[in-house]
């Protein structure tokens, strides 16, 4: 056990005591200010990263963003081409099907005009053949002529799609108007 010191000892150690708690206290003082200041420099570039961070991962998603709309776009352009082009290939065929519906009613009727009748286009085939060719009447109507591995179609259907074939760019002007 320690004694406890005589009170002169205790009056005669209290200015060591107070120079002590305060170059303590002054220490301390010291040590939390250069704590403050770290903490706040830390905390500043903390901030700083994340503000850089922040900055760079919006650039990053502009960048991305408008890759995005661009492929988004392609696709759009790419779908609304082949709509169109679908659309334009059905009303390509219907006008190829009305035509040769057309065709088939003036066939079938006495109104038919004379140069389209199964003498010329048996004649036509056999120009093109030689007068060899076997030549057959089409049950759609028309004719179909053979040589050999040859063929000559002169059928009604072949007919009306080489003359809507030949309308080009013209027919463009159906979905275009």
């Amino acid at each position: 056990m320690t004694q406890p010191l005589p009170h002169q000892a205790v009056a005669a150690l209290a200015p060591v005591r107070a120079a002590l708690l305060s170059a303590a206290t002054a220490e301390a003082r010291d040590l939390l200010e250069r704590a403050d200041r770290e903490a706040g420099a830390l905390i500043a570039e903390a901030r700083d990263r994340a503000r850089s961070l922040l900055e760079d991962a919006r650039r990053q998603g502009e960048r991305d963003g408008a890759a995005a709309a661009r492929d988004i776009r392609a696709r759009a352009r790419g779908t609304a081409r082949a709509r169109e082009l679908g659309t334009r290939g059905r009303i390509y065929e219907e006008l190829r099907s009305r035509a040769l519906a057309r065709v088939r009613e003036a066939w079938d009727t006495t109104a038919r005009p004379a140069d389209v009748s199964l003498g010329l286009l048996r004649s036509r085939a056999r120009r093109v053949l030689g007068p060899d060719a076997e030549v057959t009447e089409a049950p759609g109507g028309g004719v179909v002529a053979r040589l050999a591995d040859r063929r000559a179609d002169y059928t009604l259907e072949a007919l009306t799609a080489r003359a809507v074939d030949r309308l080009g760019a013209e027919v463009e002007t159906l979905w275009s108007a």
